[in-house]
């Protein structure tokens, strides 16, 4: 993983919507980019539903969130359209932004060992900078948590 203080990467993905979105397109605002393994999944579904349920207070925060998986474009989309997420889905399929933030980890499925991305989430500061880092994630309270930092961060 890069470390808290380290210019974050910026390597153009594509996006959902037909877009190439890159970090450098969020210069100005925070950014909160989170890493999940699979979309429609029970606990991808739900990390971007609780993103989504807290996005209206994120961009008061003056920040955007984007959500970063192998899956194509193409499930993304759908994806994103069947829950009605109000930010954009960025395809790694090559894995270089994954690599770049060291989120492709040895894992292991019922007895089964395999490399695979590890929830994890990063806030970036408006000037391109890692502040914050979540690794192994558990669901359950993350989006609220990551606003907490993020508004705490603010008032520093």
């Amino acid at each position: 993983m890069i470390k808290i203080g380290a210019k974050a990467p910026d390597i153009p993905l594509a996006a959902t919507d037909g877009k190439t979105i890159s970090i450098k397109d969020f210069k100005g605002k925070s950014l909160i980019l989170y890493f999940y393994p699979k979309d429609n999944t029970p606990g991808c579904t739900r990390e971007g539903q609780d993103f989504s349920d807290l996005y209206p207070q994120f961009q008061a925060a003056n920040s955007e969130i984007l959500g970063v998986s192998r899956d194509t474009v193409r499930v993304h989309d759908n994806f994103r359209k069947k829950h009605q997420f109000p930010f954009d889905l960025l395809s790694d399929s090559e894995e270089k932004l994954c690599n770049a933030f060291g989120v492709i980890r040895e894992k292991k499925l019922y007895g089964r060992t395999y490399m695979g991305i590890v929830r994890s989430t990063f806030l970036i500061c408006p000037e391109g900078k890692l502040v914050a880092a979540w690794d192994k994630v558990r669901v359950k309270d993350h989006a609220q948590d990551v606003l907490n930092t993020l508004l705490g961060n603010q008032q520093s």
